[in-house]
């Protein structure tokens, strides 16, 4: 079955990943306990360097799923609850809408913020954190908004959800996720570097040879090789780094977690349970919001994912959780089609499994 499985993958990566795209693709297929890979095209286009299952990307938002992870562990420890208000770790927010907001509704897009950082047209500046608290205080949403009662993507919610924790266990969010997340799933090559001045990620010699240089849709060079990418100009605000093989690892856990240790097992469960359901039906699906995932329900199966990108970097998480199977996908340039994973490969897989 596992021979099916790739076949199926790989009849609908090939043609997203000829020649005639830009840079390359790296992915990475779960099920039954197995994990393969498939990579195509280049990690830099100048230099003809390859793209492999140890290629780092930028992962753009699939680093939501890992600050949710930290609010459910936080949560099965009893150390913070999910209706705890936003002022209860940060004080100084003291604006009238957003000092309503809790913990949950910003881990499940869910407090109704929407920023000027979160859609076009986009800002011409950075915001250090006192400005971006500032711009929270004074936020005042349309008619209708209320915290928990709409789902709207919010990146700055996730940034000031990266604060929060951070105020709570009074430790930098990069040295939270490794130490919560990472070093106990044994995921090596997967960081979040601060930002340099040229908007590089700063890595050591030997991560940044494994980088990738992004593009555009379109072929276009964006940014160093490394790049990251803010509106944010503090500490930990840039994006995460990984590659297929230590993503694969992830997601496994999510799907399986059997050769983990309980509490992470279970704090990986809660980040996929469906607390709010979406009024929004496309291509036969029903959509609900978990913590960072999404969960997308299909004629005969539910997806549960996580797709993120930038203007050269695309990426995607996706999981079946009731046949253990999930998925990585991994360019480096923007507007990749990953809806091919959320609509024919994860169902065509599911199928497979539940036919045996």
């Amino acid at each position: 079955m596992i021979a099916q499985m790739r076949d199926i993958v790989a009849a609908e990566l090939a043609p997203t990943a000829t020649s005639d795209y830009p840079g390359g693709l790296a992915a990475a297929l779960y099920a039954g306990g197995h994990v393969e890979f498939f990579t195509y095209g280049f990690a830099d286009d100048a230099t003809k360097r390859p793209v492999t299952p140890d290629t780092l990307f930028n992962l753009a938002s699939l680093r939501k799923p890992f600050e949710a992870a930290l609010v459910a562990s936080g949560i099965l420890r009893g150390e913070l609850r999910r209706d705890d208000p936003l002022p209860k770790y940060l004080p100084e927010l003291t604006g009238d809408y957003v000092r309503h907001i809790t913990v949950g509704e910003l881990a499940t897009h869910t407090s109704g913020l929407l920023l000027p950082t979160d859609h076009p047209p986009w800002p011409d500046d950075s915001y250090s954190q006192a400005e971006f608290i500032e711009m929270l205080n004074a936020f005042a949403p349309p008619a209708g908004v209320t915290p928990g009662k709409q789902r709207i993507y919010s990146h700055a919610g996730y940034v000031l959800l990266q604060l929060v924790l951070e105020r709570c266990y009074r430790t930098p969010i990069a040295k939270l996720i490794e130490s919560r997340v990472l070093t106990p799933l044994g995921m090596h090559a997967t960081f979040l570097p601060e930002r340099g001045a040229d908007n590089r990620a700063i890595m050591d010699e030997t991560a940044m040879r494994l980088a990738v240089q992004g593009y555009s849709d379109q072929g276009t060079a964006i940014g160093p090789i490394g790049n990251q990418q803010s509106y944010f100009d503090f500490p930990g605000t840039g994006q995460m780094f990984s590659s297929a093989r230590d993503l694969s690892t992830f997601v496994a856990a999510s799907v399986d977690g059997r050769s983990i240790g309980p509490h992470l097992r279970e704090a990986l469960r809660l980040t996929q349970r469906e607390s709010f359901r979406v009024d929004q039906t496309f291509e036969q699906a029903t959509f609900g919001q978990a913590m960072a995932w999404e969960t997308v329900h299909l004629p005969g199966v539910t997806v549960v994912d996580k797709p993120g990108g930038l203007n050269n970097a695309s990426g995607y998480m996706g999981l079946v959780p009731a046949y253990r199977i999930g998925i990585v996908l991994l360019a480096n340039r923007g507007e990749y089609p990953h809806e091919i994973a959320r609509y024919k490969i994860l169902p065509a897989l599911a199928r497979l499994v539940a036919a045996q």
